[in-house]
């Protein structure tokens, strides 16, 4: 990954703090982008922090268009950000639990992608890696606002690839079961954590998907999980 400007959405969360880390420690450029996040986090001269409220569409395009002025293009988007929420039943979801579920796992993705996209498509390199969940496979019982989005992304992601096979770019969307998260085990301390899945196995599919290996795949929707789940 030497050489390549890489962008990742959601880089200091629990599977971003991995695919970050993995992504430098490949060579690449390291742009990471979160609410919330410092030069500090991530200590390499390789990586540059980008404070961005991905809910604004304005605030993506500006701190895109900074990458491509600061680096000279962008090679590859990783886009990690998401959020959950369940425990309601669809006639007992509530107008904000549907909107926050829309904006951190549809509307935030659509912001990047769509900001991204033309510059990607400038390069020879042009790589799109989104983390869906395995949840998009199929419903969920009390998981319909998460769901649905969950489920929407991937058409997204499938319907960029189309679009942009012309130019070699590339988009796939992996669907990861629970993983081994601190913020998982705090928010489900009486689950079988050896039965979830190692973030570092997600980061890694994520590096290869992002690398001139993975060139002949895209539009592909991969569900990775623990074979003892």
């Amino acid at each position: 990954m030497k050489d390549r400007v890489v962008l990742i959405t959601g880089a200091k969360g629990g599977l971003g703090t991995y695919i970050t880390r993995t992504l430098l420690n490949q060579g690449a450029t390291v742009v990471g982008a979160s609410r919330s996040i410092a030069k500090e986090d991530f200590p390499s001269d390789r990586f540059t922090p980008l404070p961005v409220d991905f809910t604004q569409a304005t605030a993506v395009r500006a701190g895109i268009d900074s990458i491509v002025q600061r680096f000279g293009g962008l090679d590859v988007v990783v886009h990690v950000l998401g959020g959950f929420a369940g425990g309601q039943a669809v006639a007992e979801t509530d107008d904000a639990t549907w909107q926050q579920m829309q904006d951190l796992n549809l509307t935030g993705a659509f912001y990047v992608l769509r900001a991204a996209i033309p510059h990607l498509r400038k390069s020879p390199h042009g790589r799109i890696v989104v983390i869906g969940s395995l949840a998009a496979a199929e419903p969920h019982a009390g998981l319909g606002a998460y769901v649905a989005f969950k489920t929407a992304l991937v058409a997204l992601v499938r319907t960029v690839a189309l679009e942009n096979k012309d130019v070699g770019l590339t988009a796939n969307v992996i669907l990861p079961g629970t993983m081994d998260t601190p913020a998982n085990r705090k928010a489900m301390p009486v689950s079988d954590f050896s039965k979830w899945l190692d973030p570092q196995e997600a980061a890694n599919l994520t590096v290869w998907l992002a690398s001139e290996l993975a060139g002949q795949i895209t539009g592909a929707a991969i569900p990775i999980d623990n074979p003892h789940a």
